[in-house]
């Protein structure tokens, strides 16, 4: 696939296509790392993140689960 970059304010913006972009799991909330070898540059999504939400729900079940254990621990 043939890009071209396009004017974004001052600076230079690359546009990838939703389905890269679905395939990869990347959306304008993934942190992107961009570096080359000096010939080529390599765009390489961070590790991906877990959404707060995600998180609130798995610690409200394991508090629900473990609720006693996770008390009797903390004492």
């Amino acid at each position: 696939m043939i890009k071209k970059l396009v004017k974004h304010g001052n600076s230079s913006a690359l546009i990838i296509d939703k389905p890269i972009l679905d395939l990869l799991h990347i959306d304008e909330n993934t942190s992107l790392d961009l570096s080359t070898d000096g010939v080529k540059l390599i765009i390489t999504p961070l590790k991906i993140s877990i959404s707060s939400s995600i998180l609130k729900d798995s610690l409200a079940k394991t508090n629900k689960i473990h609720s006693r254990t996770l008390k009797k621990l903390a004492k």
